[in-house]
This record gives C-alpha cells, structure tokens and sequence, in this order.
C-alpha cells in the first residue's frame, strides 16, 4: 500500500447534512449558521457550503459581500477547486464556501450540463481525497449545506452530496404544509441518485412557550412524525434574531441565551444520535 493510500484509508469521512426546507423564513439559514458554530464549539472541525443565492448564511458568519472573492457559483458552474473557495471564519474550527447572487444564474448554466445534479458531491469528494489539499485545517467532522428556499436543482446537488436530511418547521399554523412535497423530493434523490440518503430529523422552531398555538403545532408534529423530530425545541428568542446584524452566531453573540442554550442542545443531540449509529455498526 502506498503512502498516499495508507492516508486516504486513515482520512475520516466527514458528515454531510443539508438544512432543507422550500418553505421561507422557518429557520434555515439561522439553524444551519448555529448548528455549524455549535458543533464548532464541541471540538468538531465544520465545514459551512453556502449553497443559497441569497448568501444570508455568508453575511451571518460576517462575510461582507465585497469580500467574497469567489464563491461556490465558481464551483459549481466553473470547476474551481474547494479548497481554493473556502475560507475561515471567526468560529474556531468553522469554514464557509460563500455565496453571492451570481449563483441564481447557476440553474440556467448548468441545466442542461451533464452531471448537473452532483457537481457539489463531486467538489466535496475532491476536497477530502485531492493531494495536497485541506493539509493545514485538517479533514472536517461535518459539513452543513445552506439550501435555497426552493426544490431546485441546487436543493437537489445539496441532496445528492448529503449524507443526511434536516429539516427546519416553525411552530405555526402551517408547519406541516409542503412537507409531504419536500420528502417525496428527498425520495426523488435517493432512489435515482443517492441511495444512501435519510432523514437525519425535523426540528421545530421559533417556539413560543406562551402561544397555546406553538403547543398544539408541537404535539401535531410530533404525532404525525414521531422519532423523527428532534427532542431540542428552538424557542422564538430575540437574541437568535439579532445575533445576524452583528455577523455571529447567537453563541457568540450571547453565550447564556435560551437560543444559545438550544442550539448548543441540538448539536449535543446530534453528535449522541451519531455516537449510538456508530456503536450500533
């Protein structure tokens, strides 16, 4: 065995989660920002992909839009490598591939492209096995992917390079509405392009203790989905809401807030979920 086999056999595969939902404002890009910081913040080493046009989760790590040099459009649409993309961010152990608005051009240059719909799978791959690569930040623990508010070919290129699913519901009225559509896309993407795909889970947010609403939402969505959903709830909280216009996390922002408490609380539930598959193989 060569020396740079021995090293591919020694290199850990990283975790790759897409936060997924068509439906707007329901916490996406606030949940893939604070779990990312989060599981920073455990000793995990994550890699952020901003993969939505709008590049909120870029401007929420404190990446103005004048300073994204390149961007996963380059990736994606160009064949630019990665690691040359990637960039730090002030969260220890976190890096980010920025977006920027060129990327809502992507669908119409790549529609027709072959292997259109794993051409982030394929940058993701090359990142972790190309040589010389990612050799002075080490190989990431997870990697969380920022989806567009839509079941777009970008959504489907987050599928198809993921290892699992999260999905984000608010605790209002019409949480569960475009839900059945979204996992019927999830089973699109795993049956044609990536068999390996689940459900890592549903998390619910911007729940309201004092909105007897926010209760019955809770417990509809945890009778019509069970196991599924996350045991952490991310309460409606306005620090979580203002953290973005400083360019944090809410962790960094205000440590002891009950929306710091719970993003930290989701990411220990994910790494114990992680810890009892692992034990289970």
């Amino acid at each position: 065995m060569t020396r740079l086999e021995t090293a591919l056999n020694d290199m850990k595969t990283p975790h790759t989660i897409a936060i997924v939902n068509q439906k707007g404002g329901v916490g996406k890009t606030t949940t893939t920002i604070n779990l990312a910081a989060a599981l920073s913040m455990r000793g995990k080493k994550v890699l952020l992909v901003d993969i939505d046009p709008q590049g909120n989760a870029s401007t929420g790590l404190g990446i103005p839009r004048a300073g994204r040099e390149s961007s996963i459009y380059d990736i994606l649409v160009d064949g630019a490598n990665l690691m040359d993309v990637a960039i730090k961010t002030d969260v220890p152990g976190l890096m980010l591939v920025p977006s920027d608005i060129d990327l809502a051009a992507a669908e119409l240059e790549i529609g027709n492209a072959a292997g259109r719909t794993t051409r982030l799978r394929e940058a993701l791959t090359q990142a972790q096995t190309g040589e010389g690569t990612a050799t002075d930040t080490g190989r990431w623990d997870y990697i969380l992917i920022d989806c567009p508010p839509s079941l777009s070919i970008l959504t489907v290129n987050a599928l198809a390079a993921s290892d699992s699913v999260i999905v984000p519901l608010q605790c209002e009225f019409y949480a569960l509405e475009g839900l059945s559509q979204l996992l019927q896309t999830v089973e699109m993407a795993k049956a044609n392009i990536n068999p390996n795909l689940i459900i890592e889970g549903v998390m619910l947010t911007m729940f309201d203790g004092r909105n007897r609403l926010s209760g019955q939402v809770a417990a509809d969505v945890r009778k019509h989905l069970g196991r599924a959903v996350f045991d952490t709830v991310i309460p409606r909280n306005v620090r979580i809401a203002e953290a973005p216009s400083f360019a944090k996390p809410v962790m960094m922002y205000d440590p002891d807030c009950a929306g710091s408490l719970a993003y930290m609380a989701l990411a220990d539930e994910l790494l114990a979920r992680h810890s009892r598959r692992k034990s289970a193989h």
